[in-house]
């Protein structure tokens, strides 16, 4: 098992910045896949951004390339999102993820532990 908590969501204003953080406990965090991944009200979940075990490697969602960037330390058990030149339209609940298994997935339905999410609401 593995439990996550977001925090650092809060309200800015357009082109503002956040960062956001993951505390993971539970299982060994250099194990997992971590991934980011939002949901606006009416809206499906969608993915943000993804980091390797071992951080070698990263995704990211069309819309938030360039301004998003994800980062991990294994040491501290933590996966962060900075988010930058954030938009109204990136409003929403961002959740982050973890899959338990090596290949690489960045659909939801591929993440096995889920954090209770830390609302962003960016205003214009």
């Amino acid at each position: 098992q593995v439990q996550l908590v977001e925090s650092g969501g809060g309200l800015v204003q357009a082109g503002g910045s956040l960062r956001l953080s993951c505390a993971a406990s539970g299982r060994t965090f250099s194990t997992l896949m971590m991934g980011w991944f939002r949901q606006a009200p009416g809206k499906e979940r969608e993915f943000v951004a993804a980091i390797s075990p071992a951080a070698y490697r990263t995704a990211y969602g069309y819309s938030v390339k360039g301004r998003f960037t994800i980062g991990r330390d294994n040491a501290k058990n933590a996966v962060y999102l900075e988010v930058n030149s954030l938009r109204p339209e990136n409003t929403a609940v961002y959740y982050c993820a973890a899959r338990g298994r090596a290949d690489w997935r960045l659909d939801s339905v591929a993440y096995d532990y889920w954090g209770p999410g830390t609302q962003v609401t960016v205003s214009s």
